[in-house]
């Protein structure tokens, strides 16, 4: 029996990774933290039984202890809960699906007790890779990639000796924009943006895929994941979403993983690793396909990738920066406050004002994030 604790179980990756678990009742779950979706979080206790759960505030805390008070639950808000979570003896692996720099500290903390994660928390190792990763390997660790693309990457190099690799080829929807001007996304709406192609996500990272931000945030976090130079890691937009990334060798091989669009596989690939198991669901038929095709980038229309691989060359507390702003600038575009193309120009803005920090530590990172809140605040009004 393999235990596991999510943080994040609300969310679109949390509730996928609950159906692998009632697929497979060798998985079970001791611990739950989610938003402040009190609702759904009482019916997944109920469901799933585990010891300890949290949510960010402590009146929804207190609302699901009224709601639970039959259950034998702990229940712990805010940054304390996800710590204790994190460091909970009886989990083996953490899986991170929290979206935001709030997952930072639960992780290191988790690494600390040993835990294998499951990441699925791209903030924590684009913020904090520098410091993630060396710890992860000083204590043993493991950090199994959820999202599609590095899963996809790391699985191309089972068996491969990772010092032959020559590229990263790290694949791209494009999203619903593809193919647009900057004239058309001028008066681009909420729904337009949210209306992606293929995938079916959380609306922060949908809309991080209109602006190919998320692609950026992905490069920064192959860099940490894989130990990969920035200049040997390409994006190439493929319009599909069947191939989910590749590797390049030095002998001109290039290994591919191919699947349908559907975030199960790379879950379930991280929980049982190295194993694979049986998993319901569509396979991709290469007949009704007919054709893959790939493209090459607009960086000058979705400057969002632009400036990333900016922040990503910068580093040090730049990309702190860049996901902070990228964040509030898609909060306030989701609530209506601003347009879809001031998201790019408010990244922009942080990064030209912020004085970099070379390895910002925990505290400083924290720092940047809200020296960037206080810009955007200070700018906009709102």
């Amino acid at each position: 029996m393999k235990k596991i604790a999510i943080l994040g179980s609300t969310g679109s990756i949390g509730t996928q990774t609950l159906e692998i678990v009632r697929e497979n009742p060798d998985l079970e779950v001791v611990a739950l933290a989610a938003g402040n979706n009190v609702k759904l979080l009482e019916e997944q206790i109920r469901e799933f039984k585990p010891r300890l759960v949290s949510l960010q505030s402590e009146a929804a805390c207190e609302e699901l202890k009224t709601r639970i008070a039959d259950l034998q639950v702990e229940v712990v808000p805010g940054m304390d809960g996800l710590i204790q979570i994190a460091e909970m003896e009886e989990s083996e692996v953490l899986v991170t699906a929290i979206v935001g720099m709030i997952g930072i500290r639960p992780t290191i903390a988790a690494i600390k007790k040993k835990k294998d994660i499951a990441l699925a928390n791209k903030e924590t190792l684009v913020t904090a890779g520098h410091i993630i990763m060396p710890l992860a390997e000083q204590m043993g660790v493991s950090i199994l990639p959820v999202d599609s693309e590095h899963s996809a990457i790391f699985q191309s190099m089972q068996g491969e000796n990772k010092d032959r690799i020559s590229k990263l080829l790290i694949t791209a929807s494009g999203g619903p924009f593809r193919g647009k001007t900057k004239d058309e996304l001028v008066n681009m709406q909420v729904e337009d943006a949210l209306k992606h192609p293929n995938w079916s996500m959380g609306s922060k990272i949908t809309i991080d895929s209109a602006t190919l931000v998320n692609k950026g945030l992905e490069v920064m976090e192959a860099k940490w994941l894989f130990d990969v130079d920035l200049d040997r890691i390409q994006v190439v937009v493929h319009p599909q979403s069947i191939i989910h990334s590749m590797v390049e060798y030095v002998d001109g091989g290039i290994i591919a993983q191919l699947g349908t669009p559907d975030m199960k596989l790379p879950i379930q690939y991280a929980l049982f690793y190295p194993d694979r198991r049986p998993m319901a669901g569509k396979r991709v038929d290469f007949y009704e396909l007919g054709s893959i095709t790939f493209e090459k980038p607009d960086m000058e229309t979705f400057t969002g990738l632009k400036l990333a691989m900016r922040a990503a060359t910068e580093g040090g507390s730049i990309p702190t920066v860049f996901n902070a702003a990228n964040e509030k600038a898609v909060s306030l575009f989701l609530n209506r406050k601003i347009r879809f193309l001031e998201i790019p120009e408010i990244i922009e803005m942080c990064m030209d004002a912020h004085r970099k920090v070379e390895n910002p530590n925990v505290e400083q990172i924290l720092a940047a994030e809200n020296e960037t809140y206080e810009l955007i605040q200070a700018k906009y009004g709102i």
